[in-house]
């Protein structure tokens, strides 16, 4: 196991694997940090900010940091424009949206949210700001800090036991600056900390031009010196699939996204591909699917395991190669139809004020999105109910049992019975001592677009 994975696990015992719960039996969202590097001449950006303020209420975003990336070596002021003008449009639309979740009024204080609250727009302009204004691991150092870098440390500096994750859209020098000046401020202590308070999703390495050496980019910096205490997930599969997948099905994105609400009235069409850095905070979405913390789980940003990078030299969470390149792709296709039915209800809410909602999934009694995990032994009989699980709408449900083989230890073949009934059981193999299975309870809705929740359950033998 990483040595990081270790620390992350201690760390979570109080949060679920997936967000905190409040005094009033709340969960909090995950924490969000987007760095950014919207542009007219790339539009995916633009396409995943809609996205995102769509999904805002069950993501706390910290900071909406414009930054550079591949196309862009320098920040341009117009290009921040294009954050602001996503935010504009959730403004119009967030009277129909907080509808979803009956949200009357907003917090007066916004820094703790959550599963369900739509934050202000005036929190989310509070939030948005530059980042580095220059691409690379050369301006990385004194002169290059930001408003994002130094923001990023007083983040992390919160009393909040939830990670918080930076995304990165573009390059990710922001960061790496903010590592740069804790480096350089703080004891060795203190910079552990840091780090293990800010695991970090990449769309691909795009501090640097396309085509040129990964060690010009702070990326590399930040996997080569600090392998064991950041967790870095370089993502070249959800990615490529996003963009590839949402061009070749752009009518359905023409249909049910585009002029829908204010937020689809922004929505550029594709210029390369669709969406392609959504997936970094798909990865996040609390969906009762994953543990982010856990890279090699499967959820709806991917797959990946711990290996040695693309750049030959430093070591990071990726799935550029088989075969967890295809491993991620065939979840992806698994569950695009999933992520896509639910970006287009948010969008009927934008629009009209009304839609459908998400099943709530329950299982032997056990309400929420938490990972369920539990002590089993060889020849036991173990039995799962959720027939108590429930539709907002009221709309009929349906229901599959399946195992995830890469993420579990147990790699025989395993008979769930009543795989696609709300109850299943399975009879533990005699060999199961020791070892792990992964299951998934997969419940989808018969409204319009049809909506899909999950649990996951982890058996472990005794």
């Amino acid at each position: 196991m990483h040595k990081l994975l270790t620390i992350s696990l201690v760390l979570l015992l109080s949060i679920s694997g997936l967000a905190q719960e409040t005094n009033e039996n709340q969960i909090l969202k995950p924490r969000l940090v987007v760095l950014t590097d919207v542009s007219t001449w790339e539009t995916d950006d633009s396409e995943s900010l809609v996205r995102l303020m769509a999904h805002a209420d069950l993501f706390e975003i910290e900071a909406l940091i414009f930054t550079t990336g591949w196309s862009l070596d320098k920040t341009r002021d117009d290009f921040m424009d294009l954050i602001h003008v996503a935010i504009d449009a959730y403004e119009k639309d967030l009277p129909n949206l907080q509808k979803r979740s009956n949200q009357e009024k907003f917090n007066s204080d916004e820094s703790r949210q959550s599963i369900g609250y739509w934050p202000s727009p005036d929190y989310l302009r509070s939030i948005t700001m530059f980042g580095s204004k220059n691409r690379g691991l050369e301006f990385l150092g004194e002169g290059n800090q930001s408003a994002g870098s130094n923001f990023i440390i007083q983040l992390a500096d919160e009393k909040d036991d939830r990670p918080l994750w930076i995304t990165v859209w573009g390059g990710g020098n922001t960061l790496a600056q903010a590592i740069w000046d804790v480096k350089k401020t703080r004891s060795e202590a203190e910079l552990k900390a840091f780090l293990h308070k800010t695991p970090t999703y990449a769309i691909t390495d795009q501090d640097r031009d396309q085509k040129t050496p990964y060690d010009i980019s702070s990326h590399y910096w930040m996997r080569k010196e600090f392998t064991d205490d950041l967790l870095f997930i370089w993502d070249e599969s959800a990615w490529k699939f996003q963009n590839g997948t949402g061009k070749s099905n752009w009518e359905a994105y023409a249909e049910h996204i585009q002029g829908h609400g204010a937020l689809g009235g922004v929505y550029p069409k594709y210029k390369y591909g669709v969406e392609g850095d959504t997936p970094a905070f798909l990865y996040l979405l609390p969906n009762g699917l994953s543990n982010p913390m856990i890279p090699d789980q499967v959820s709806w940003g991917g797959y990946a395991t711990y290996q040695l990078s693309d750049d030959g030299e430093t070591m990071a969470y990726t799935n550029f190669k088989a075969p967890d390149y295809d491993i991620s792709k065939k979840y992806l296709e698994h569950f695009y139809p999933a992520t896509f039915n639910n970006f287009a209800a948010r969008m009927d809410w934008a629009k009209e004020g009304r839609g459908n909602r998400n099943p709530n999934v329950v299982i032997n009694k056990n309400e929420g999105i938490e990972i369920i995990t539990q002590k089993v032994k060889p020849g036991e009989l173990v039995a799962w109910d959720a027939s108590q699980s429930s539709d907002p709408e009221g709309d009929a449900l349906t229901f599959s049992w399946w195992t995830i083989p890469e993420a579990s230890t147990y790699k025989n073949e395993i008979i769930i019975e009543g795989k696609d009934s709300s109850k299943a059981n399975l009879i533990v193999p005699k060999d199961f001592a020791g070892k792990t299975l992964h299951i998934i309870c997969e419940v989808t809705d018969l409204g319009s677009p049809q909506l899909t929740s999950y649990r996951r359950i982890i058996i472990e033998g005794d």
